[in-house]
Formats: C-alpha cells, sequence, structure tokens
C-alpha cells in the first residue's frame, strides 16, 4: 500500500476497514510494486482502499463517459475502467509518457485498455478541447493542486446534471487545517477550492476522510 493510515484515523480502525475493502488483485499488487520502484513519487498513488470506493460511485452513477486528470500509473484508472460498462470511455489526461507507459501495460494485462483513451498534454487544454454537448458523467481530479481550480471548472461545464466530480488530496494530510501563515502554495491552492466548492450553489458536496481526503461533488 502506498498510503498508509491517515493522520485524523486511529490505525486499528484503518486496519479493519481495509480488512473488510475488497483487496487488491495481482494486477493492481504488481502495479502497487512497481510504481513503488520509482521512490518518494510513489506517495502520488491512490490508496488501495480508495479504489473500491471509486468503483462503487462509477456503478452508482451509471456512469459511461469519464475523464480523470493526473493519471500516473494507472491505478485509478484501472478501477475506474473495471466498473464501467463494456462500452464505456476513460479520457486519461497525463503529461508524463513514462509513468503512463506503466499504467498502459497494466491496462492492457487487465485487459480495460480497448475503455480507455490516454491524452499526453497539459490537462487544461485537453479539457477546454472536450465539447460542451457531450456531457461527462464523472470526473477525478489528482494531479498538480494549484490548477485544481481551473480543472474543476472545465469539468463542472461539461458535467451532467447528478454527474459527479471526485477531487483527491484535498485534506492534504490534514495541513489544510493548518494556520496559514505556515503554508506553501498547494496548500493554500486546496483551502482555496476546499471553501470555494463548501460555497458554490452548483454543487453538492461532501469531503470523505479516505486517503489523503477524497471531496465528492455532485452537479445540481
Amino acid at each position: 500500500m502506498t498510503k498508509e493510515c491517515p493522520p485524523w484515523l486511529d490505525a486499528t480502525v484503518f486496519s479493519y476497514i481495509s480488512e473488510r475493502t475488497a483487496a487488491p488483485d495481482q494486477i493492481l499488487l504488481d502495479l502497487v510494486a512497481e510504481t513503488a520502484a520509482l521512490g518518494p513519487r510513489s506517495t502520488m498513488q491512490i490508496s488501495t482502499v480508495q479504489g473500491p470506493l471509486m468503483q462503487m460511485l462509477v456503478k452508482l452513477c451509471n456512469a459511461r463517459n469519464v475523464v480523470e486528470v493526473g493519471t500516473f500509473t494507472g491505478y485509478s484508472a484501472l478501477c475506474i475502467a473495471r466498473a464501467l460498462p463494456h462500452d464505456g470511455h476513460l479520457l486519461c489526461c497525463d503529461v508524463s509518457e513514462s509513468w503512463t507507459a506503466i499504467a498502459q501495460r497494466a491496462w492492457q494485462r487487465a485487459d480495460v485498455a480497448h475503455k480507455i483513451e490516454l491524452r499526453i498534454a497539459p490537462a487544461i487544454d485537453t479539457l477546454k478541447s472536450l465539447p460542451l454537448d457531450a456531457p461527462i458523467d464523472m470526473a477525478f481530479i489528482d494531479a498538480d493542486k494549484s490548477s485544481y481550480a481551473a480543472y474543476y471548472e472545465e469539468l463542472l461545464l461539461r458535467l451532467r446534471p447528478n454527474g459527479l466530480i471526485l477531487i483527491d488530496n484535498t485534506l492534504w494530510s490534514g495541513k489544510v487545517t493548518s494556520e496559514p501563515a505556515d503554508d506553501d502554495g498547494d496548500t493554500k491552492a486546496l483551502r482555496a477550492l476546499n471553501n470555494f466548492i463548501a460555497a458554490d450553489g452548483r454543487v453538492d458536496s461532501f469531503i470523505v476522510p479516505i486517503g489523503d481526503g477524497l471531496t465528492l461533488v455532485r452537479k445540481i
């Protein structure tokens, strides 16, 4: 597991939850191991307990058209693609050919590559190029924190009513609750986004304390 118990959750409770959550199969475990070999960068991979929740959300909203901003080595994309119907479509936005090469091998192995379209380009450019008349059912944002607000706006424009946006790292190891004087740029950006979404009359939202914080946003 790339991310252990978050600081706000009792370790015993975390273990209890983990033991009662669908365990990753060998393909996912191998992807975790290959990602771990990247060193400190491996912490960008989502928690293994987060994958089953994301799959459930894909199914609950009957998603067929999904966009992911920030794919890294493909763990979250693999989980999403597995939950999509056979003719579902997942657009993955990333800028790294080397990291997504790891992802593509895992997708092929899991037989979900036919559901996934990968675009290597700045995500904001990819999002702005998407048509406004082809509604997105669900989106996942897990990329550079300073651009989260821009990604959110572009996705919300294209999201269907009752569609979902999932936003990762919104608790940021608890740093979003710290004093502003101690903030770095990413913490400031995440705090500002959290406050903005909480007051955004276009959506309902809730921050789930899983992984590093996962915000669920439903378009009204």
